[in-house]
């Protein structure tokens, strides 16, 4: 029947072109009706796609359609309150901030108040006025052993690599960060220039790729990571990332029609070929090592602070570090906390929806196991989970961090429009994307001033909130001053939810069940 259908075809077609020889009407037919009855038959001979196979033509709009499904979705049927991974109102919060327009909603909230999982947070009958409020919290990051501690904002830009993004869209973060004086962390993917070229201040991320510090064979080199660090001041700290919230235990991906020559030279791989991190470090393989690892980078970048990032995977392994850090009296100037789902990076789905802990329990989690581990003051807690507005910084912090990191926040404030092509090279707004053309859609003297006004007005949010809760600084935010339903008529305050241990109380043995299992299992000579 196909061959007979295909056989036609060529005939009607032969009979077009014989007949345009004495009609020409006949030859407008073949111009608007040839390339038509050609494609149809290439869609009859291809054996990829079953429906345009056995419905030439017609079945071409199911893949049309699948395509403007997302478009249609976001534009035209979802509400403000249920767009994912970010809904409208927030995505109007973070474009209204960043552009300096009317930041206010009339008509009282679009959120069901009375929808398990709604938050909230407490405010006091006599709250703190806010013109006497510190309008740009920062806390100091750095232990004893680091010789230049750094006074970082409470909300930072969280790690993206240049080649994730356009080196525009780097530049302009850079930019903001220097207008705002706040920190730009660079992602695994290496010290490009791009961060460099606006003067902001830089936190130095090394993966286990050893992007930009490492040797032929992906070994870590220290020589050059003394250098870089000593070479560029506006490094202001190092991050070691164990792990990352996108894909916890699997590694990064750079895919191939990304890894251009320019990011090949940065990164020290071969252009033109997609880039697999691997998933866990080689320059270490146990807490204790870990430890030391961290001592090292300290000393190689002459007192810089030094940090890890990672995801909360096995609970056991996480208290390892920490008994680690006892035991070798080396202490992290921070640690950064991610949520297991997900960020900006590109990421299998099963690890995106499926692995890691999610972000406030992970962070809840850490903040109690360094306070029972009697080590918390030795160090300041960071988190990254989809830190948005004010609320989710007051909330952060009031779960145990002292900073927060956002990425996808800063992407939106740069313009991107949550097309959700970041994996594809074919971003439109030229936030993610090495396609030159996009790329330079995004215009650097525009949008950093938009990233610094979307920080500015988010952290003096988050600091009014904190003065409406009636206190005079975020440090005394604590569990208590939230609040979750958790069920139609059930309210309980974080506190509840997330009880905090006494400092010390898991070396003195006051284990609840919750955690006797994994102090018994962690060990600091192996994972």
């Amino acid at each position: 029947m196909r061959k007979k259908f295909i056989l036609g075809s060529l005939i009607v077609m032969a009979g077009l072109l014989a007949g345009a020889a004495y009609y020409p009407w006949i030859a407008w037919l073949w111009i608007l009706f040839g390339p038509l009855i050609l494609l149809g038959i290439v869609d009859m001979i291809q054996v990829k796609h079953a429906i345009m196979r056995n419905y030439p033509l017609v079945g071409r709009l199911r893949y049309l359609m699948e395509d403007l499904r997302p478009k249609i979705y976001q534009y035209f049927i979802e509400s403000d309150i249920d767009g994912r991974p970010v809904n409208r109102v927030d995505r109007s919060t973070i474009y209204q901030r960043a552009k300096r327009q009317l930041d206010t909603q009339p008509f009282g909230t679009q959120f069901n108040v009375y929808q398990e999982g709604y938050e909230w947070m407490g405010h006091s009958v006599q709250p703190v006025p806010f013109e006497k409020m510190n309008k740009d919290p920062r806390i100091l990051i750095g232990g004893g052993d680091c010789a230049h501690p750094y006074a970082a904002s409470v909300l930072n830009v969280s790690a993206m690599s240049f080649g994730s993004l356009s080196s525009n869209a780097i530049e302009a973060l850079n930019g903001g960060a220097r207008i705002g004086n706040f920190a730009h962390n660079t992602g695994e993917g290496g010290l490009s220039p791009y961060h460099l070229a606006q003067g902001g201040d830089i936190v130095w991320q090394i993966g286990t790729g050893y992007f930009g510090c490492r040797d032929d064979n992906g070994n870590f080199l220290p020589e050059l990571f003394r250098k870089k660090c000593r070479d560029h001041p506006q490094v202001k700290m190092v991050e070691l990332k164990l792990s990352q919230g996108a894909k916890p235990g699997h590694g990064g991906i750079l895919p191939a029609e990304k890894n251009t020559a320019e990011i090949a030279a940065i990164r020290h791989v071969r252009a033109g070929t997609t880039i697999f991190s691997p998933p866990y470090h080689t320059a270490f393989s146990t807490p204790l090592g870990l430890m030391k690892f961290v001592g090292q980078l300290r000393e190689l970048s002459n007192g810089l602070p030094v940090g890890f990032k990672l995801c909360i995977g096995r609970r056991s392994e996480f208290i390892a570090i920490c008994k680690a850090m006892l035991e070798t009296d080396i202490y992290p100037d921070f640690i950064t906390i991610d949520g297991g789902e997900g960020g900006t990076g590109a990421a299998p789905p099963e690890f995106s929806n499926s692995v890691g802990m999610p972000f406030m329990d992970g962070l809840a989690f850490a903040q109690d196991v360094l306070v029972g581990m009697g080590v918390r003051d030795k160090l300041k807690l960071i988190t990254s989970g989809k830190i948005l507005t004010g609320f989710h910084i007051v909330r952060a912090l009031a779960l145990g961090a002292d900073a927060c990191n956002s990425a996808r926040a800063m992407m939106i404030a740069l313009g991107c429009i949550q097309s959700l092509l970041c994996n594809t090279n074919k971003c439109p707004t030229g936030v993610a994307t090495q396609d030159k053309l996009r790329a330079s859609g995004l215009v650097v003297s525009d949008k950093k001033q938009r990233v610094a006004n979307y920080h500015r007005d988010t952290v003096e949010s988050a600091v009014e909130l904190t003065a409406a809760a009636g206190l005079s600084d975020l440090r005394q935010l604590t569990r208590s001053h939230l609040y979750r339903r958790v069920f139609m008529n059930d309210v309980r305050t974080f506190e509840e939810i997330y009880p905090s241990l006494q400092p010390g109380s898991l070396l003195k043995g006051l284990l609840s069940e919750r955690y006797r299992h994994d102090m018994a299992a962690a060990a600091t000579d192996r994972w």
